[in-house]
């Protein structure tokens, strides 16, 4: 993975950065446009990880616009590659147009899909892998759209806002899998918050409380990296947790409302039903306590165990109203008992909202760039784990600047990484891969 420490790269805020962006992009690059590969009628797109998350997003994105056809896929495993295909072939037909020697496997296959000549490169590989995945498809020209979250840790963030930058410059757009600010009740609800439909901002609960998630058992002729990298998400140093992992986008939402980032943080967790060596070292519950400018505080809980209560939403409480933000509505209350539902809008997903907004940008040359936005409210996910894994108050600045890299420099497959459980009061900040 790159390295970078331009930490003035967070400075500005993101109207900054968007402005800045478009500034430099108006002078270095005039007249330039990559919208499309040669000018093609067809949008060509090249799906890098071929598991059921980029399994989904390719059919999404296919089926967002006309003349739109997947062109190349690559994986790191060939059998999940040739399942992926076998899939999309049949919800697609000829649209999935990925013949063999367009189709590829193994720790390149992302740098062989990224020169096909594609326009558009999906990103749904484990996040750990996102900021490389990020650089060179820019460094390619090629309109990206990555899965949330996109990064494991700072030294990560930092690439990716890097590359963001370097995306606006070209004029390249950039979307990220953050769906609920595509989704109209989220959208409708914020926008009320934001012109003061419920007051002054008082406090916020965050919380995702879910099941546990699905898991590969482990063959006999499998070796310990590659079963490391099939259960990928069970090991911070390819998912980053699951509080960076799911939780990411209940995060999000809560940087939407307020339109800013947290001064600090003080968080716990640990290990309660997912005890077993299989489950890697990743925690199952998290409590973090964030704390905003005005001296807003934002509580938020995440776990993941069976058998228990199911809950994800956030909670915004104003001086006038309450407002409750889920997947399935958003609810306005006020103290007195009155209600105002607003219903998730029948119709296209926002899996596929995103894809027309994104597809529509480059058709008409006006590129979008969500990086800072998800780089962002990834670099918060890190800092409520971080809290966790220490035990101690994280500040902004801590995190912004940490030399924190969990991801090795170069992946060797042979050897297999064991790094111990977090430990509060002994884990450290600064931990670095050698």
């Amino acid at each position: 993975m790159c390295k970078h420490n331009n930490n003035n790269i967070f400075s500005d805020g993101r109207r900054g950065f968007i402005k800045k962006a478009t500034v430099v992009s108006a002078g270095l690059f005039a007249g330039a446009s990559f919208a499309y590969a040669g000018g093609k009628d067809t949008l060509r797109v090249g799906l890098i990880g071929c598991g059921s998350r980029g399994t989904g997003a390719a059919r999404n994105c296919i089926n967002a616009a006309e003349n739109v056809e997947l062109y190349a896929m690559g994986d790191l495993f060939a059998d999940q590659l040739d399942s992926s295909r076998n899939i999309l072939r049949q919800v697609l037909g000829e649209r999935c147009n990925v013949p063999d020697n367009r189709s590829f496997s193994g720790l390149d296959a992302y740098k062989d899909v990224i020169q096909c000549d594609v326009d558009l490169v999906l990103l749904a590989t484990p996040p750990a892998f996102r900021p490389s995945h990020f650089e060179e498809a820019v460094r390619h020209n090629r309109h990206v759209f990555m899965e949330k979250p996109v990064a494991i840790d700072p030294v990560g963030v930092r690439s990716i806002l890097k590359t963001g930058i370097r995306a606006e410059e070209k004029g390249l757009s950039v979307m990220s899998g953050l769906q609920y600010r595509k989704q109209g009740n989220y959208i409708e609800a914020i926008r009320k918050i934001h012109n003061g439909y419920i007051g002054r901002l008082l406090a916020a609960h965050a919380q995702y409380h879910t099941g546990t998630v699905w898991y590969h058992e482990r063959t006999p002729d499998m070796t310990e990296k590659e079963w490391q990298l099939r259960n990928w998400y069970y090991y911070n140093w390819l998912s980053g947790d699951f509080i960076v992992e799911q939780f990411v986008h209940n995060l999000d939402a809560i940087a939407w409302v307020t339109g800013s980032m947290p001064l600090a943080c003080t968080g716990t967790g640990g290990r309660q039903v997912r005890i077993a060596p299989e489950f890697g070292n990743i925690y199952d519950h998290f409590s973090v306590q964030y704390e905003f400018p005005d001296g807003l505080m934002v509580s938020t809980t995440c776990r993941q165990m069976d058998r228990t209560y199911r809950n994800v939403s956030d909670r915004i409480v104003g001086s006038n109203a309450t407002v409750m933000l889920s997947p399935e509505r958003s609810v306005v209350t006020w103290p007195y008992g009155k209600e105002h539902q607003i219903p998730r809008p029948e119709g296209d997903s926002a899996y596929v909202i995103q894809k027309k907004i994104l597809i529509d940008s480059i058709r008409n040359d006006k590129p979008v760039n969500e990086a800072k936005i998800v780089a962002e409210s990834t670099l918060m996910a890190v800092m409520g784990r971080e809290s966790a894994y220490t035990g101690q108050q994280i500040t902004w600045e801590q995190i912004r600047d940490s030399g924190l890299e969990l991801f090795p420099q170069k992946l060797d497959l042979d050897n297999p990484i064991h790094d111990p459980i977090a430990m509060p009061g002994i884990t450290q900040l600064d931990r670095r891969r050698l």
